[in-house]
């Protein structure tokens, strides 16, 4: 069977972007064969919590995706990190996926337990609550892409791949 997974990446949203380093990633991962996955992207969503949001949980309802991986970008890290937790208030909500079973199999993926209080936690945010209170076996993971440069492009592109085969396993 094969299996679906959902990939999302923003927007940029400060004049000095030229462009957002997850949508950088899911270009390049597109042009990639993946036999026994299929890949849906949902590129350039609107920096916009309530937009984003609507605009994955509608395709999460039309296309019922296996697993969901957003990303976006985060200007200061060196390294895809993925995002332990999201919070909202007091509430905080976590992925299923064992994310230091993630992190052992990897080059150089970092866990972060820090979201970054912005479009990117509000969008996981929403989606791991609309997985758990729809009773959703769905996976999902927010991975923070940095900027990408030719010294860490294929290691990010080999990273990232990485997490896809992962959660495409799960």
């Amino acid at each position: 069977m094969t299996q679906k997974i959902l990939l999302t990446s923003f927007d940029t949203w400060l004049p000095h972007q030229a462009s957002n380093s997850s949508d950088d990633l899911l270009h390049e991962i597109s042009k990639l064969q993946y036999i026994s996955l299929s890949l849906i992207f949902l590129r350039l969503l609107p920096v916009s919590i309530k937009l984003a949001s609507k605009s994955v949980i509608t395709t999460i309802d039309e296309l019922k995706p296996n697993s969901i991986i957003c990303c976006g970008m985060a200007e200061r890290r060196t390294t895809l990190t993925v995002e332990s937790n999201a919070r909202w208030g007091d509430i905080v909500l976590k992925p299923r996926v064992d994310l230091q079973h993630l992190a052992i199999g990897s080059k150089t993926i970092e866990i972060s337990h820090n979201a970054g209080k912005f479009v990117c936690e509000g969008l996981y945010y929403s989606a791991l609550k609309y997985i758990y209170e729809s009773k959703l076996n769905i996976n999902c993971l927010f991975v923070h892409v940095p900027i990408l440069t030719e010294k860490n492009l294929a290691e990010t592109i080999a990273d990232f791949q990485f997490i896809i085969h992962h959660v495409g396993r799960l």
